[in-house]
């Protein structure tokens, strides 16, 4: 135990924590992080064919070309800064996030690039193909059975440990600079500057944390676009509940099927305010989506870009249907190579019972005729 100070009175306190040691480090940590965005390109800005007749321009943010494949990749750089610059990553201590794969995959990669341990905290049914990247990574799988738990484990293993939980549900939304700087909404409306509608009429997002959402609907504010912001929700998730009825406390019993994406309780850094729009989309949807998708462009996706892709093209129908021209931004959020036991295999659906013909066959409409079918 530390023996109280004592002090006379008038006497000025003083009490210096400073460490050459660790700024040392946290300098260096700082940089590594820096210098893999200073490496990389840009993603890529992909258009999605529509029928010419339909005067709109669709096209899906290609975030899968990152260095851990997906749009967690964005996230995880801002949070290992905010965590470092707050002083909350120490060296030798591990990091611990809640995840549902993709976030712990990148995450995993900061870890190894400043050297400290990495610890995963998933649900059991996490894809196995998520599992390997991240211990190839150098990260620890730490699984529980019941997605609702994977906070408070989280938090104890932080405890037990020394180290920082990571928690990007309440950190994302403020660990972006929404402002610019090369966030994902800068990136976009850069990339459409010199296309025929440089202008999105709206742009689609789907919501884990709420992050991704947040920091395009705040920079879209924030420079005083008319571009209006939608969140495509799965099933088994609490986010469109909760938006629609202004219930901060609303909750699910079971986990999302689409990874990534869905929560069972509205997470804080979800800004339900920023945005204009949200959709519930059935995971059958999704999943017809992303294989339509492989059939469009020849890329496989997973299921939270299927989710955003399904409520896109019904944004793109209804412009149609008033007589709207102008474009439509979704995300392609990670790769398909993850998914192939699942959005991929007919065994799965069958597992879920997911019957995915009738979405196939209204996107197959649209795709030749421009019209959703009524």
């Amino acid at each position: 135990m530390s023996t109280p100070q004592i002090t006379r009175p008038g006497e000025t306190l003083d009490v210096d924590r400073s460490d050459a040691e660790y700024r040392t480090w946290l300098k260096e940590a700082v940089r590594k992080v820096q210098a893999d965005a200073n490496r990389s390109a840009d993603t890529h800005l992909l258009r999605f064919p529509l029928p010419e007749h339909c005067g709109i321009d669709l096209y899906l943010k290609d975030e899968s070309t990152h260095p851990t494949g997906s749009l967690k990749h964005r996230l995880a750089r801002s949070l290992f800064l905010y965590g470092l610059c707050n002083g909350w990553i120490r060296p030798g201590r591990p990091v611990i996030e809640a995840s549902s794969g993709s976030t712990a995959v990148s995450e995993a990669y900061f870890a190894g690039l400043i050297g400290v341990p990495f610890i995963a905290v998933m649900p059991r049914t996490t894809s196995a193909e998520k599992c390997r990247l991240i211990e190839f990574h150098g990260g620890q799988c730490h699984f529980v059975d019941d997605p609702r738990k994977m906070y408070e484990a989280s938090a104890a293993l932080a405890a037990e440990t020394g180290g920082h939980y990571m928690d990007q549900f309440t950190y994302a939304e403020r660990a972006t600079d929404w402002r610019g700087n090369n966030n994902i909404a800068e990136s976009v409306f850069r990339q459409l500057e010199l296309e025929r509608f440089p202008e999105p009429a709206w742009i689609v997002a789907t919501a884990g944390t709420g992050g991704t959402s947040a920091t395009i609907a705040r920079y879209v504010h924030y420079m005083g676009y008319d571009t209006r912001i939608c969140v495509a929700d799965p099933e088994n998730s609490c986010f469109f509940a909760g938006w629609t009825t202004g219930d901060p406390d609303v909750t699910c019993e079971s986990g999302s099927r689409i990874e990534g994406i869905g929560r069972p309780r509205m997470e804080p850094s979800f800004v339900p305010g920023a945005i204009d729009r949200m959709m519930k989309v059935p995971d059958a949807a999704a999943v017809a989506a992303v294989r339509a998708l492989e059939g469009a462009i020849g890329r496989r996706a997973g299921g939270s870009t299927g989710t955003g892709l399904w409520s896109a093209l019904k944004i793109v129908a209804e412009m149609v249907a008033e007589g709207r021209t102008g474009s439509v931004v979704s995300l392609l959020c990670d790769p398909g190579d993850r998914y192939l036991d699942k959005y991929y295999s007919d065994t799965w659906l069958a597992e879920q019972r997911l019957d995915i013909a009738p979405y196939s066959a209204a996107i197959t409409s649209l795709l030749a005729t421009g019209v959703w079918p009524g």
